[in-house]
């Protein structure tokens, strides 16, 4: 029914297409313009409406550059309940920066996390205080053209890249493909350990970009440790597990929990949803009526940050799965990219 849908919407499709490659048109020639600045900027987006693992990717930026560059993150703070130009501190909270500032935040306090939806204003405020960033990585801004970063990464998910997508909303495409040819590197994720060269070779050939060059990632889990605290929690055999996800595409995630052959109740809500208390109570209904004494609640970092909120999940077994990022080969070539444009004059 939803696909039936989708291609009976197609002619607005068609249309807000139009619009958007008409807006990217005036920018490609100036007529609309373009803010620059001296700092070093990097932003990590996509063509799509989420899922591809923009948050994993910002975080793998954060940690080979941290010990050596300061770094500044600024993002939109996509479903926060607050406005303007925020810089995260120890007080903040997931409705008023967002979950994914707020896990960066929490992740890597060292760094500066920063939200504010009009970026150029945004790089103007944090470029007039003292102690400026070397380096800003712009959370999903490959679509604000107002801004010229320095250097843009493309992400595409190997199980539903660009080419085989369409224009919103018949496809999830936020513009048509050929915006691919405003990136400097594009980084196809979420790939199966294993991906012979021949595969990667059909797959550059079908992005089809010249002198733009391609990467490969995929899904690395790490442990799972509490929400409340940083005690670690084990996966066991015959664990029965809620699965809490408020993400774009659980899919990987279930995939993995699969590979241990445990048995799943998947709580599935909307990408960057707003818990409720109903919500938590279905959460913790649902975890009191399983009758095994080995069980658990899991859920994304992400979720986590909105999830921590509620005090009453804290008498529960309930933990967070943590993830990066690898690069199947070529991660040398992909870091001298990225040493080569911060380094440079």
């Amino acid at each position: 029914m939803v696909k039936l849908i989708r291609y009976l919407l197609f002619p607005f499709a068609i249309l807000y297409g139009g619009i958007v490659a008409l807006r990217n048109f005036l920018f490609d020639k100036n007529i609309l313009k373009s803010s620059e600045f001296d700092v070093k900027t990097i932003q990590v987006g996509n063509l799509s409406a989420g899922g591809t693992g923009k948050t994993p990717h910002i975080e793998y930026l954060i940690r080979f550059l941290k010990e050596e560059f300061k770094i500044t993150t600024l993002s939109r703070g996509y479903g926060r309940k607050s406005t303007g130009f925020i810089v995260a501190d120890d007080n903040s909270t997931a409705k008023e920066i967002g979950d994914e500032p707020l896990q960066f935040h929490k992740k890597f306090e060292e760094i500066e996390v920063t939200v504010g939806a009009k970026r150029v204003d945004a790089i103007v405020e944090i470029m007039s205080k003292e102690n400026t960033p070397e380096v800003i990585l712009l959370d999903d801004a490959f679509q604000h053209r107002q801004l010229k970063s320095g250097f843009s990464i493309l992400l595409t998910d190997y199980n539903s890249p660009f080419y085989k997508d369409f224009m919103l909303p018949t496809g999830n495409l936020r513009e048509f493909p050929y915006g691919k040819k405003r990136a400097d590197a594009i980084v196809v994720t979420k790939c199966p350990d294993l991906l012979s060269e021949e595969q990667k070779a059909k797959i550059i050939g079908k992005i089809k970009v010249n002198n733009i060059p391609v990467f490969f990632s995929k899904i690395q889990y790490g442990e799972p440790g509490g929400i409340f605290n940083s005690n670690p929690f084990l996966l066991s055999k015959n664990q029965e597990i809620v699965l809490v996800t408020g993400i774009a595409n659980p899919v990987p995630l279930q995939k993995h929990l699969a590979t241990f052959g445990k048995k799943i109740t998947h709580l599935k809500f909307p990408d960057h949803h707003s818990f409720t208390d109903k919500n938590i109570q279905q959460i913790i209904g649902t975890f009191n009526s399983i009758s095994s004494s080995n069980k658990l609640i899991l859920t994304t970092e992400k979720d986590a940050m909105r999830l921590k909120e509620f005090e009453s999940l804290n008498e529960l077994p309930i933990a967070q799965l943590p993830i990066e990022i690898q690069f199947l080969e070529e991660e040398k070539e992909f870091k001298n990219l990225i040493k080569n444009y911060v380094a440079s004059n």
